[in-house]
């Protein structure tokens, strides 16, 4: 099949190339613009505690929304708040709402704090429409930009902060985040690929193919999403840029080094690229199979985050496959050996002996490295119980230096932490009759006794008095996983087991959406995590033919994921002493390091068959598999956790995280495990590993495999 493919691409290679130019301007002349949100709720099942609560709110009190924004204000020499500050801050408050500002409903100055270190004024907006309604940004951005000449000369400084202030923020961090991603990742493949081939035509052809092919993917995403309404988180960009060029490049080089050995074996510049298509398709195409199952399997999740994700990484991988095993032999195979230029190395084999030294020594002592590397993963695994999920997807999207970010830390100098978001507690009639006002200060009185609750306001009634609104601030901040404990427990059970009779209740806000989150990823867990790892075993069972290989394949690679979110803590949480980790960060990192170190893994392994298929014993066959793949595996492997590594240059938490997790994985995955646990097993178990097949011998006259007790020839 990958034969015919080569033989059809290497033949009408112009035909491919004005396809690809056809296909391209179609999709970015119609597609969509690919929007994204930072709204986790809208990530949430309707059937959850703080999505129905949210549902009440919205037809009980559709005015009476947390403000989208707050406006802190302080003493520039940082001393408490006198009278004539606070009534200058009212004026401010009223100077502002009589400028109109476009999409804001209310500017509401409150008391100063019990301290007098703060004041706030509350800015309502309206509602966002869509994913990428901009309204409520233009309106915090017109808001800070009116704020300093109403401060000029009070002796006051201030600064907003809120949900929509730190949504505007992220924009910003994203957009930064986005161009320095893009350049750092294309910057390293230019460097490396110059350092491998020496040849800038090569350095280029990914940067300006991928580049074009990136284009055509993220068009097929935004119909996607259109057409099964999904939504796409806002890091999903910077993801992108670093899947497409990162797995792009790998391909390209697993078809590069096959081409430039073919050369070097004596066939001419189209054969050559045949031959590579028809010897690399097989295992570029289940190594992508591979990772587009895995995402794919994230539609099993309860959370729109990763129903939307899965899909959106999918089509690009897929795209990325069909250029890989059409558009770029196209191009290679009307380049010829130009592609080189001017390097003249390719023609010759390489005389460096590190990877045939690795390969030998491996050969002679299996059970060592196998020993040595999988004690060293096991030892990293063990920091992975230490796992703690942080669920502040706002904050942890913008930089820590961002105007939201350092105002909600001045909020904390005279108000509890969860003032800037609040949870509420809606007590509902039952009959559709007017509440028992006289119980509702009874019951105001017992969530006020729940530890970890900062105070509790006055009741607010529907207009027809069925519905009670109970604003809870919280005494620690909404994200925080003290937060998280209060309302999964003594808030919530305290609020559904003191409701009078004839009533429910339910606990909204932010911090009870990620209570339910969390419910949601645990569940997702359970499910996602095995669907994905038995489809990725279907897929080696079928390319190696094999019951047994997929089991301890599988097995190495989710060795090395725990080994990898082990070091992640070990960095994070252990050395720079962060509360936790970003709650997608296991998902992320499932996907990328299992799904990415099984590509590494066929890579090995297939090669690692090709050499058993020469003859050669499983220790010899897994000597030559390292010193002729060795390379290929070290170079992709470097790319791709330099491109994702580039995502620690964002300058946010979230996207570090990811960055540092995710890169690490593939640094395990491929210079650990590829290069030495996976060979080294393989060698141990011999012909057993490739049971009930033959796969490591030698086709006899027929095609068939020749048995073990069968002479050649």
């Amino acid at each position: 099949m990958f034969a015919a493919v080569g033989r059809f691409v290497v033949r009408h290679p112009i035909w491919v190339i004005v396809a690809w130019v056809v296909a391209a301007a179609a999709v970015i002349g119609f597609a969509p613009t690919l929007t994204a949100t930072t709204d986790e709720a809208s990530f949430l099942p309707a059937h959850y505690e703080s999505i129905r609560a949210a549902e009440v709110q919205r037809k009980a009190f559709p005015q009476a929304t947390t403000p989208a924004a707050i406006i802190v204000f302080e003493r520039q020499d940082g001393a408490p708040l006198t009278d004539a500050d606070a009534a200058k801050v009212a004026a401010i408050g009223q100077a502002l709402a009589g400028q109109r500002i476009r999409n804001v409903v209310a500017v509401t100055p409150t008391p100063p704090s019990p301290n007098r270190l703060i004041q706030i004024v509350a800015v309502q907006l309206n509602p966002q429409r869509s994913a990428g309604d901009r309204s409520q940004a233009d309106a915090v951005q017109a808001v800070r930009d009116a704020l300093p000449a109403q401060l000029a000369g009070s002796g006051l400084k201030a600064g907003t902060t809120g949900t929509a202030a730190q949504a505007l923020d992220a924009q910003k961090s994203g957009d930064r985040a986005n161009a320095i991603i893009g350049v750092a990742t294309i910057g390293l493949i230019l460097v490396l690929l110059l350092v491998i081939f020496r040849s800038p035509i090569i350095a280029l052809l990914p940067v300006v193919v991928i580049g074009a092919v990136s284009q055509v993917a993220t068009g097929l995403i935004a119909w996607a999403n259109d057409a099964f309404d999904l939504k796409t988180d806002s890091s999903v960009s910077a993801m992108l840029i670093v899947v497409l060029f990162g797995v792009g490049t790998d391909y390209i080089l697993f078809l590069m080094f096959r081409y430039r050995e073919r050369l070097r074996l004596g066939e001419d510049a189209k054969t050559a690229m045949i031959s590579a298509v028809a010897r690399a398709g097989e295992a570029i195409a289940s190594a992508a199979g591979a990772v587009i199952i895995a995402f794919l399997a994230l539609i099993l999740s309860t959370l729109g985050l990763f129903r939307s994700l899965g899909p959106a990484l999918a089509i690009a991988v897929a795209t990325t496959l069909v250029a890989g095993l059409t558009l770029i032999p196209a191009v290679v195979s009307l380049l010829g050996t130009r592609v080189f230029w001017p390097s003249k190395a390719w023609r010759h084999e390489p005389t460096g002996a590190r990877f045939t030294a690795i390969g030998r020594s491996l050969g002679r002592r299996p059970a060592l490295y196998a020993a040595v590397s999988g004690g060293a993963l096991v030892v990293l695994a063990v920091f992975a119980l230490g796992f703690h999920p942080n669920f502040d997807l706002s904050s942890g999207s913008t930089a820590t230096e961002s105007e939201s970010n350092v105002w909600s830390r001045e909020l904390l100098k005279g108000l509890p932490a969860g003032a800037t978001e609040p949870s509420n507690v809606f007590l509902r009639s039952d009959t559709g009759a007017p509440l028992p006002v006289d119980r509702l200060g009874g019951y105001r009185e017992e969530l006020a006794r729940v530890p970890g609750v900062g105070q509790v306001g006055q009741p607010a009634l529907s207009p027809d008095r069925t519905v009670a609104n109970f604003v809870v601030t919280l005494a620690d901040t909404p994200q925080s996983a003290a937060a998280l404990r209060t309302v999964d427990g003594p808030l919530r059970d305290t609020a559904h087991a003191a409701a009078p009779d004839g009533t429910t209740a339910l606990v909204g806000g932010i911090t009870a959406v990620f209570v339910d989150i969390q419910a949601a990823v645990d569940r997702d867990y359970a499910v996602v995590f095995p669907v994905a790892a038995v489809l990725i075993m279907v897929i080696l069972g079928l390319l190696l033919r094999s019951a047994v290989a997929p089991w301890y394949l599988m097995l190495s690679v989710g060795l090395g994921f725990a080994a990898t979110l082990g070091a992640t803590v070990l960095i994070f949480q252990v050395g720079l002493g962060e509360p936790g980790l970003i709650f997608i960060l296991p998902v992320i990192m499932y996907l990328f390091v299992v799904a990415l170190g099984t590509d590494y893994n066929i890579l090995m392994i297939a090669r690692l068959r090709e050499e058993a298929r020469e003859g050669r014993s499983p220790r010899d066959a897994a000597s030559m598999a390292i010193r002729h793949a060795g390379p290929t595996v070290a170079a992709a492997g470097l790319i791709l956790a330099g491109t994702f590594a580039s995502l620690m240059l964002a300058g946010n938490s979230t996207l570090t995280q990811m960055g540092f997790a995710i890169s690490c994985g593939i640094v395990i995955v491929a210079f650990v495990m590829s290069l030495f646990l996976t060979p080294a097993l393989t060698a141990l178990l011999g012909h057993a590993a490739w049971w009930p097949g033959h796969e490591d011998t030698a086709p006899a006259p027929g095609g068939r495999h020749r048995r073990d007790d069968e002479p050649a020839g």
